[in-house]
């Protein structure tokens, strides 16, 4: 199990460049592999479309992690390729981005629909505030949002048209009803802070996925690769070698 491949993918307005403190960090003696969202090379495309496309990107058989969008991506890949992806770490992942009348753990959906508005007519704008909410409630904060925007400028922004499309994908995504077809060991990493995605998303992930833990990242946000990187990055070291 050592030897397989570590797929790293980037959460929702984020590109590939969010991991490279992790990568630096890492010493698995395996491949580590970051793509950036292939999404963004088609005017439409569905998610089983960017899945089929990444499966074709890495090796057949490989440990998938996901950071929040990234997260859900990974519980359908693990689910349309059982056979290819052998472990899961999903961060700061819910399986429902929304609420609803019986799903309490997301983003108000009014609240949702402004921010996309934002993002269709200002989406620098809505990035920049995007960044601070993933950080907002971690104990620190501040250096948080620092290091989190000096990650995500080494490259250019998304444009607009892929961050709708994705804002699409987690409006409708609900992969509540599909947990229990997911049998792959996992990991599942939250911060206890978490405002986008509250720390009780993780808890539910971890309860209805078989072969699933969870780790709690203590005073950590959305983004607990950044807020502790070392301890991060040995809990997904272990976990690969297992």
């Amino acid at each position: 199990m050592s030897a397989l491949p570590l797929v790293l993918l980037h959460g929702w307005g984020a590109h590939a460049g969010v991991w490279s403190e992790v990568i630096a960090r890492l010493d698995l003696g395996h491949t580590v592999i970051a793509p950036d969202d292939p999404a963004e090379s088609a005017a439409d495309i569905s998610i089983n479309e960017v899945i089929d496309r990444l499966a074709g990107m890495v090796p057949e058989q490989c440990v998938v992690a996901g950071w929040s969008l990234g997260g859900q991506l990974a519980l359908q890949w693990a689910r349309r390729y059982p056979r290819r992806v052998r472990k899961l770490i999903l961060v700061s992942t819910t399986p429902r981005f929304l609420t609803a009348p019986d799903w309490s753990h997301g983003m108000d959906a009014e609240d949702f629909s402004q921010f996309a508005g934002l993002v269709a007519t200002d989406s620098a704008q809505a990035l920049r505030r995007f960044l601070l909410l993933q950080t907002r409630g971690d104990a620190q904060a501040r250096k948080v949002a620092r290091q989190l925007e000096a990650a995500l400028g080494t490259r250019p922004n998304p444009e607009a048209p892929l961050l709708m499309r994705t804002l699409d994908w987690l409006r409708d995504t609900d992969l509540r009803t599909v947990l229990h077809d997911i049998a792959q060991p996992a990991l599942v990493v939250h911060g206890d802070c978490d405002r986008i995605t509250p720390f009780a998303a993780g808890e539910y992930l971890a309860a209805q996925l078989a072969g699933a833990r969870l780790e709690r990242m203590s005073g950590a946000a959305h983004v607990p690769f950044v807020s502790d990187p070392a301890a991060f990055s040995r809990l997904i070291a272990e976990f690969c070698n297992e």
